[in-house]
Parts: C-alpha cells; sequence; structure tokens
C-alpha cells in the first residue's frame, strides 16, 4: 500500500479531476464545496422548497433530499421546480437507500444521485457466509445487473452520482472478505466504481462516512491511496462527512476532527457537517470549519522528513508507546489516560471548586510539570531529549512558525518514544477574551484529534481558550469525540432527514435527560433503518425508528425490542440498560463546567 499523500508535512491538496453537479464544480480548482440535507419529508413538496431556498441562501451550495421509494422519489419533480421557480439553481442531489427503481426514477429529476454500495443491491441479514472466488464473481455479476442501468442513465442524463460506502452498512459479501473494517469500506465503494468505469462513466464522488473519526480518518486516507494506486485517472473527487455527529459542541468537535483532520491532510473536495439540528446551521459550521484548516495549514518552515521517518502507521490507529512516568504525582504516559493540563492562572480562578467538579477537573499545572519545550526542528535540542536517562514530559515551543500538527508530528517523528508528549491546541496562547468560540473549538478540534487519532498524545493543554471552566470543558469533550477518554455517556445521533421516524432533536434530549449521567455508556439513536443496524456495532444500546410512531431497541447491533410506542420507549431504554447491569443512579450534580 501506498501513502495517501506525499508527506505528511503540511501536504499539498490532493489533485482531483472536475466532477458538475448542475452549475456547481467539485474538485479540479474548484474550492471545498458545502452540502447539507433536507429534514422535511420528501413527500411535502412545500416544506423541501422551503428549506432548500433556506439552505441556499445560509450558503449551501449543494442540497441533498432522500428518495425512499419510487413513489416518494416521484415527488423530486415538484420539489426540483418549485426551487428553480422561485429563482434558486442550487443543485438537487436523490439520496438513495435499497431501491434501485428509486434511484431510476429520481434520475429524471436531479443533478446527482447518491448511492450506498452497501445496501443499494444487497440486504443487510449479517448472515455467515464464506465465498468462492466464483461465487464472489456471481454476486459481482448481479451488482452489476442492478447497478449499470443507474449508470447508464446518469451517463445518459449528464447528471452526477456519489458512490458512499457508510461504516454502518457494509453488505454480507463485504463484511465476509474484508471484514468491519476501513478496508471494507474502500473496497465496497471501489467494487461500484469500476462498474461505472466500464461505462465509461466518470462523473462521480467518493465517500467513506463513519461516526467513528478514527475509522473515518484511516478509510479516507486508505481510500486516497488505493486510489492513486489504482492509476492516475482514478482521480475521482471525495466528499468528507463524519455520519451521526450528534448536537451541540459534541456534534462540531467530532465533525471537526474527522473533516478538519482529512482537510489539513489535503484529502476533501466537498463536506457536510452531519448535526442533529435544524439543517440551516450545519452551513455556518462547515464554512468556519473550512477557513479554519485553511489558516492552520498555512507554516512557513519546510520539513525535510518523509514517511520513512516517521513512527505511525496512518492507517491503522495505534497509540504510542511512551513510558509511564510521573508527574506531579499523577501517573502519565504508558498506557495511562489522557492526562488534561491546565495553567497556574486557570487553576486558582478554580481552586475554589475544584473538588466540586467531579471527573471534569484539570489535574496538572503546566507551570509545575517539569514539560521540556522545545522546536523539533532544533536537533541539538532533540539530541539532548534523546540522549537522557530517564523519559521525559515534552511539548512544542510556543510561538514556532510551524502548525500544531506539522510540529508535533516532527516531533513524534525524531523524539524516542519513550518520551511522553503534551500536546497543545495552539503555538500562539490566546490573549483574546472576545474571540468567537466556534473558532477556538474548531482549531483545538482539529489540532488535538488530529494528533490524537494519529496515536500521538498523552496529555493535552487548552491554551485558545481564556475562559478556565470553558477550556476545560473543550479538552474533555475532545478526548471524548476522539475517543481517547471517556467521561460522559456517548451518545452518536444521527441528522434529521425525510426517511427519519420522530423527532430526533426532542427525542435526543430526552435520552440524554435520562441517560446523561452513565459515564462510559455509548447509546446510539438512529431515525431510521438505514445505518441503525450497522452503526450498533460500536454502541452498547440503540434507539432506533422501525415504523411511525414505533421504536426498535437494539443491544449492539442486535434488535432486542421491537415496535415500541414512541412515548414508552426512553423508559423502555433505560429498563433496558438496567437489564443489562450498565445503569447506575445519577449522582448529585457536580458544579457546572460550563462556568468561568
Amino acid at each position: 500500500m501506498g501513502t495517501y499523500t506525499p508527506t505528511p508535512f503540511s501536504p499539498a491538496r490532493r489533485i482531483s479531476r472536475e466532477v458538475t453537479v448542475g452549475p456547481v464544480t467539485i474538485g479540479g480548482e474548484s474550492g471545498i464545496v458545502v452540502q447539507s440535507m433536507l429534514t422535511s419529508d420528501t413527500r411535502d413538496a412545500e416544506a423541501c422548497v422551503r428549506e432548500a431556498l433556506e439552505l441556499d441562501e445560509a450558503g449551501c451550495e449543494i442540497v441533498r433530499v432522500t428518495a425512499q421509494t419510487r413513489k416518494i422519489a416521484e415527488n423530486l419533480e415538484q420539489i426540483r421546480d418549485g426551487i428553480r421557480e422561485a429563482g434558486s439553481d442550487v443543485p438537487l442531489v436523490a439520496d438513495i437507500h435499497f431501491k434501485p427503481d428509486a434511484a431510476m426514477e429520481a434520475a429524471k429529476w436531479v443533478e446527482k444521485v447518491r448511492v450506498n454500495p452497501g445496501n443499494y443491491a444487497d440486504k443487510k441479514k449479517f448472515e455467515i457466509l464464506e465465498y468462492t472466488d466464483e461465487q464472489y464473481a456471481a454476486e459481482l455479476a448481479r451488482i452489476e445487473e442492478k447497478f449499470g442501468p443507474l449508470v447508464d442513465e446518469c451517463k445518459a442524463r449528464g447528471i452526477a452520482m456519489r458512490i458512499g460506502t457508510n461504516h454502518g452498512s457494509l453488505s454480507d459479501r463485504i463484511m465476509n472478505r474484508y471484514g468491519d473494517t476501513p478496508l471494507g469500506m474502500v473496497e465496497s465503494a471501489l467494487e461500484f466504481a469500476r462498474i461505472a468505469r466500464d461505462r465509461d462513466y466518470h462523473n462521480f464522488v467518493f465517500s467513506m462516512k463513519a461516526s467513528n473519526p478514527k475509522v473515518m480518518i484511516e478509510a479516507y486516507r486508505l481510500l486516497a491511496a488505493r486510489l492513486a494506486e489504482e492509476g492516475d485517472d482514478w482521480n475521482y473527487p471525495i466528499h468528507l462527512g463524519v455520519t451521526e455527529a450528534g448536537d451541540g459542541e459534541d456534534g462540531r468537535i467530532k465533525s471537526a476532527i474527522g473533516i478538519g483532520s482529512l482537510l489539513h491532510d489535503g484529502i476533501g473536495d466537498t463536506i457536510r457537517v452531519s448535526l442533529t439540528e435544524d439543517s440551516v446551521y450545519e452551513i455556518p459550521v462547515a464554512e468556519a470549519l473550512e477557513a479554519t484548516v485553511n489558516r492552520l495549514r498555512q507554516s512557513t518552515s519546510d520539513i525535510d522528513v518523509s514517511w520513512d521517518d516517521v513512527t505511525w502507521d496512518p492507517f491503522v490507529y495505534e497509540r504510542r508507546t511512551s513510558e509511564k512516568i510521573a508527574v506531579c504525582g499523577i501517573p502519565l504516559g504508558g498506557d495511562e489516560t489522557v492526562r488534561v493540563f491546565t495553567s497556574r492562572k486557570k487553576w486558582e480562578a478554580l481552586a475554589h471548586k475544584i473538588d466540586k467538579l467531579g471527573d471534569f477537573k484539570p489535574e496538572i499545572i503546566v507551570e509545575d510539570s517539569g514539560a521540556l519545550a522545545v522546536d523539533p526542528r532544533d536537533e541539538s535540542a532533540i539530541t539532548f531529549l534523546n540522549d537522557s536517562d530517564t523519559a521525559q514530559l515534552v511539548t512544542v515551543s510556543d510561538g514556532l512558525d510551524l502548525s500544531v500538527i506539522d510540529a508535533y508530528r516532527l516531533l513524534a517523528a525524531k523524539a524516542d518514544p519513550r518520551h511522553p508528549v503534551l500536546l497543545k491546541d495552539t503555538l500562539m496562547p490566546s490573549g483574546n477574551p472576545d474571540r468567537e468560540f466556534l473558532e477556538t473549538l474548531l482549531e483545538a478540534s482539529v489540532n488535538l484529534g488530529s494528533l490524537i487519532c494519529d496515536g500521538i498524545g498523552d496529555a493535552v493543554l487548552i491554551q485558545g481558550e481564556e475562559a478556565p471552566g470553558q477550556s476545560l470543558r473543550l479538552a474533555y469533550n475532545i478526548l471524548q469525540a476522539s475517543g481517547a477518554r471517556i467521561f460522559k455517556t456517548d451518545y452518536v445521533a444521527c441528522p434529521s432527514c425525510g426517511r427519519t421516524l420522530f423527532n430526533l432533536q426532542t427525542t435526543t434530549q430526552k435520552i440524554r435527560e435520562a441517560t446523561g449521567h452513565l459515564k462510559g455508556v455509548r447509546i446510539a439513536v438512529m431515525g431510521c433503518i438505514v445505518n441503525g443496524p450497522g452503526e450498533m456495532a460500536d454502541a452498547d444500546f440503540g434507539y432506533v425508528g422501525g415504523a411511525p410512531g414505533k421504536i426498535n431497541l437494539y443491544v449492539g447491533k442486535e434488535a432486542v425490542k421491537f415496535n415500541i410506542p414512541e412515548d414508552e420507549a426512553v423508559e423502555r431504554l433505560v429498563d433496558l440498560i438496567k437489564d443489562h447491569d450498565r445503569w447506575v443512579d445519577a449522582p448529585e450534580p457536580a458544579e457546572s463546567i460550563e462556568q468561568g
């Protein structure tokens, strides 16, 4: 396997061919294209038109809408006509799962069709089969028979396609040959791409979406590497997204980690930030994320280090193996949890209530830690560090003309792995108390999250946020979203769309209120069956729309309770958690870290 980019340090943006979606161009010399998806029911043309126009006004460049059946897909004509009659030329994309006939109908009315290779021609049964090469080839022939007509239709009509793999909905065939892996996600998409290419159709993009940022990052890197390996003419554009990211700060942080890390690596031509909120709120976050990454990627120093010199595998997550040391009496490094540092000034501001902050308190004051700050380009400093008889906590000096990600990757490449690393969100500590918090959140999430997902880092320090409590909350939420330290209930919540069978926003809030104290429990809230079973694989419990007003409950990826009335479902979810001995009563509330 080759690499996804020539260098891990300030890589140039991956060069892709142009794909046209109505008046919008993806790839080539175009900037990053921002997308979103309608939450309105596709059968309600008036609501869909209204929402599409709101998204267009907010800066959304491509609008996606679900088409569950052929009959529902027929309504795309009214939606498209309503948007055009209002004077908007924003392209419309039909989102297809399970139904080839719906895709064929949708292709008459939209500028782009999204298909999911995991369920376009396959139904998910979680069957265990051992395919011979002949059986596998027969399966591919069956897929071509179902998928080929859509390719021909898109080519004839001059419309685009997204071949969009979801980690939560890989087919049994792929699962049994490649497992539930990033490689399986990539190979699933390549099977469909080869069918398109055999028909001389090239107006398509790829996506590799997952709710776990580590899985998503690995899958996209692997995709970029595989496309490069296939040849120069496989340079198709790539759409980025973290599926089921959730809402609020958690959703923004998880999206920034996944999408931002890849944009920083030069991968990505179009993005969607998927939030369990009204779709119009996704657009400013996506735009701010793109702007943040563009700013962070600016580095004034060339780094003469190749992939041969780095110590991590970009395609397989493994935490860097440092030695365990004691810092201010607290174990750090090795297999210890990632520690949260703060400054003396912030510690003193919180001193009167630290014992009331529960699991969210700062652990080590950076000025007392003895951390050695170095410029990783300074060979004498690196030699001094590596000649040390004992493991030493090391960090990057403030004020360097390096991006944070480049600086710490270089440090990890040059310092002996035995030395634990303290990560900083910025090398330019904030002196602006009025800085927009979203900018701070995105910068910290991209920088820290990307490095943590590379396996780098034994402790974190937020310097970009002035408020002590807010900087602390941000540190813990980034560690949670990156899977480095679970300190609260973890939610996987999909964004709403026309397939959703209940109000996702209010339901997610009800579930948070009932279960938010269950530290380390992961709960998935899915509006429909499309990604439900697959995403259950990463969750302990799942709440999935099964039919209008009816909920199915899962343990792992197995449905155990069916057709529960919606008004009883949260209580029944709590009962299920209790039945599996994962329930504890809520403690007395700790003082909120929202303050200060």
